[in-house]
């Protein structure tokens, strides 16, 4: 179990802190809207209401112990930067913070983010690709070159082993692991036969990845 803080609970900061306590990790959310933080108290471990750009408030609820701190406000991009600032000066040991643009994500490096994030845009990202391809079910882009798809069995690949396809050879894609219904089969073996149920997780290329749409 991990220890988190996540500063500002808008949608991304709030699915967020929740989502980390629903995996089992100790969450401690801070924002100054009472109601906000009371709608969210029953689904973290901690809500605090407090303003969270004022050191005194920070250094009072003992941030610097937790494992990761989000700095997730939106709107006023100074705050999220001035929070940034506040935090590695108080030693917080990982610090990520929620950026609007590139040239946010640059200044938020620069006074020492240890990881950048773009919720809005990766998820249209993800959105786009689901959008376009029938067959790509989820997207998840790891970086500008490479990315994880969940897609439906194409046609051609119904009846055929994995060995016969040799999908590394011939479409540049790893299969990671192979779903059908609730049972999932990781790292499934050669002479797997895929059938029209199966959906796959596969690794690869952005390039071979979208030769897969159908």
């Amino acid at each position: 179990m991990k220890s988190f803080v996540v500063l500002g609970v808008g949608r991304f900061g709030g699915s967020l802190a929740r989502t980390l306590f629903n995996l089992g990790h100790e969450v401690l959310v801070v924002d100054e809207n009472e109601e906000i933080v009371q709608e969210i108290a029953d689904h973290v471990t901690h809500a605090v209401v407090g303003d969270c750009v004022d050191e005194n408030v920070l250094r009072s609820l003992g941030v610097r112990n937790f494992d990761v701190v989000v700095v997730a406000m939106g709107g006023d991009l100074q705050s999220g930067i001035l929070a940034t600032v506040i935090l590695k000066d108080m030693g917080v040991k990982t610090v990520v913070a929620k950026a609007q643009s590139e040239l946010h994500a640059k200044v938020l490096q620069r006074v020492g983010a240890d990881k950048v994030v773009f919720p809005e845009r990766d998820m249209g990202v993800r959105v786009a690709n689901n959008l376009s391809a029938e067959n790509i079910l989820d997207h998840i882009e790891l970086s500008e070159e490479y990315s994880i798809a969940e897609l439906k069995v194409p046609q051609k690949w119904i009846g055929k082993s994995l060995k016969a396809l040799d999908v590394r050879a011939n479409f540049g894609i790893t299969i990671l692991a192979c779903k059908d219904g609730a049972h999932i089969n990781v790292s499934p073996a050669a002479d797997y036969t895929l059938t029209q149920n199966d959906v796959l997780i596969v690794l690869g290329k952005n390039d071979s990845l979208t030769r897969l749409r159908s």
